[in-house]
């Protein structure tokens, strides 16, 4: 594989997308640059809240990167080049993409609301209820799993003193009390671009330079959990522009300089000829598995996912070809922050590409350091994302000491977006809650559901779920995480697909990809049944395989029923 080819076939092939595949989509929805937004129909400075455009562009990408167009790419490198390749290329412009822009766009022309209401409103309402509860499992997983992995990039003790560790809980405090502090000064406020982009690179700067001089937190890993859910708690009923809004977007540049810097090191190496022919194989199999023999022993790839190349290539990469959890964020809220609908192309669509750059950065990574990776030599792929590029970078004249800072940096913002990503879905979850008890607010409902959807209540209620799945073992169902996300972009394609054609626009392009990702949820669903059955029977981890096979038989359920219901409404639609 040669490096810089790769790179130059991705970056031409995902402009092409955006210009006349993304164009398209836009002609075809009517998109309306004249038409208000929920922003600023429903103005409220808490939740529906305008912004610049490159403002709500940092939130959303901040918000929907994360680590997973990181970790899926690297996770499924075990199948080849080529397939990993192809799924981000195709599945992200034509399906990942497609359901970004798609969502975004029929929360803006539905008040700024979320999936979960277009379902009710195109669908039915017992499909609402199924939708919300599930979507909200999901996003309690996410709360979990995020909340723990930021908690173990921060912890450091006297007794296991970890400065690396110390210096990103330093930066990301820093960050927060910057976004505040910068969200007060930009309140109310038009800064010019240049200017507001430029002292915005300067505060970056500072921070990071501040938090790499300044780590006095020594915290262990429940202390850090309990901070983090204070945190997130106040985070999701903040003002957006007080700290969402300011931190995603300073945090983006972050993302923007990790992938500058990554494109840097990928042409630097691809120069000198060190990238020129990656030892990583263009195809691995249609089977493939992360136990490998080393000196004659068994050592497991925790880097890598093994599996069938259908389903498993397909699932394990889902941010950076298509997530679920995307259109979660589209439609809860940068909706509600759009200034101009003719901006979703830009944000909706233009995100996801950005993101597939990403994931192809991360298979050039992995491709560098494919024999240390084949050996298992790495504990997570995040720690092969960042060798692999920071040794990229040293292979650059006069550059060769510059690895640690390099590594360190690309541990940096990778910690830095799962943070961005943790109040993101803590906020959605309480949307969805709030949703699910009241779908109408112009109508009366009973007082203890005014108090369950108080977002007050809502919000404690999603924190203490889940920080303390993160505390007490959410990766006994982490497994199912990835199949469970397919499923809801898969739902949420059809739920755009009939509220296209419910309005009389053309939802055709969306045929293909949620039928797809029917398939691939269904068929890992019911692969992973079927190994937990033979686990079961064998006696292996009886209680998680029991939970397992529950959840994902429960999940396969509402998958058909869903299905069933979205295709029905699809069959009678008179346009």
């Amino acid at each position: 594989m040669n490096a810089m080819l790769i790179l130059i076939i991705a970056v031409v092939v995902l402009l092409l997308g955006y210009v006349f595949y993304g164009g398209y989509l836009a002609r075809q929805w009517g998109i309306d640059p004249n038409r208000p937004t929920p922003a600023h129909e429903q103005e409220d400075g808490n939740d529906y809240v305008p912004a610049p455009p490159y403002m709500v562009l940092g939130h959303h990408f901040s918000s929907i990167a994360g680590a997973g167009p990181i970790n899926g790419p690297i996770q499924a490198a075990v199948f080849g080049w080529v397939p990993v390749l192809l799924w981000v290329l195709i599945g992200g412009i034509f399906m990942g993409a497609v359901h970004d822009f798609g969502a975004l766009f029929a929360s803006l022309r539905n008040k700024g609301r979320t999936i979960s209401i277009i379902i009710a409103e195109n669908v039915d309402d017992t499909a609402r209820k199924l939708f919300a509860i599930f979507s909200y499992v999901v996003l309690i997983l996410v709360v979990a799993a995020f909340s723990s992995i930021v908690a173990n990039t921060f912890t450091s003790t006297a007794e296991k003193v970890n400065v690396a560790n110390e210096q990103t809980a330093s930066v990301s405090l820093l960050f927060i009390v910057a976004a505040v502090i910068w969200g007060f000064t930009l309140h109310g406020r038009k800064l010019p671009t240049v200017i507001n982009i430029g002292v915005s690179l300067m505060i970056i700067a500072a921070v990071v330079w501040l938090g790499f001089m300044w780590h006095p937190f020594q915290l262990s890993y429940t202390n850090w959990m309990i901070i983090l859910s204070v945190y997130i708690l106040i985070a999701s009923i903040t003002p957006v522009w007080i700290l969402l809004q300011p931190r995603d977007y300073l945090s983006s540049y972050l993302l923007y300089a990790l992938m500058l810097l990554a494109i840097f090191g990928v042409i630097g190496a691809s120069v000198m000829g060190a990238a020129s022919h990656l030892e990583i194989p263009a195809f691995g199999g249609f089977v493939t598995s992360n136990k490998v023999i080393v000196d004659g022993e068994t050592v497991i790839n925790k880097a890598a996912q093994g599996g069938f190349l259908f389903p498993a290539l397909f699932v394990t990469i889902a941010c950076g070809a298509i997530s679920g959890f995307h259109s979660m964020v589209a439609s809860g809220t940068t909706s509600k922050q759009l200034d101009k609908e003719s901006q979703a192309q830009a944000i909706g669509y233009g995100s996801m590409l950005i993101e597939c750059l990403l994931a192809v950065l991360s298979l050039i990574a992995v491709g560098f350091v494919w024999a240390k990776y084949q050996a298992g030599g790495y504990a997570a792929p995040t720690a092969v994302f960042a060798d692999g590029l920071s040794q990229m970078i040293a292979t650059i004249p006069g550059l060769a000491d510059a690895q640690g800072i390099a590594y360190a940096l690309l541990i940096l913002a990778v910690s830095v977006f799962c943070l961005t990503s943790l109040d993101t879905a803590t906020r959605l979850a309480r949307y969805l809650f709030q949703e699910f008890w009241i779908p109408d607010s112009s109508k009366e409902y009973p007082a203890w559901k005014k108090f369950l959807a108080n977002k007050y209540v809502a919000t404690v209620i999603t924190v203490v779920f889940g920080v303390s799945l993160g505390m007490n073992g959410y990766t006994l169902i982490w497994p199912l995480f990835g199949a469970a996300n397919q499923l809801l972009a898969a739902v949420a394609l059809l739920a755009v697909c009939v509220w296209l054609g419910n309005v009389g626009k053309n939802n055709k392009m969306f045929y293909v990809p949620m039928i797809f990702m029917l398939a691939v949820t269904l068929t890992s669903l019911l692969l992973t049944a079927l190994s937990k059955v033979a686990a079961i029977m064998e006696g292996n981890n009886v209680f998680g395989s029991s939970l397992q096979l529950i959840l994902a038989v429960v999940l396969f359920g509402l998958a058909i029923l869903l299905a069933i219901r979205g295709f029905v409404a699809i069959a009678f639609q008179k346009h």
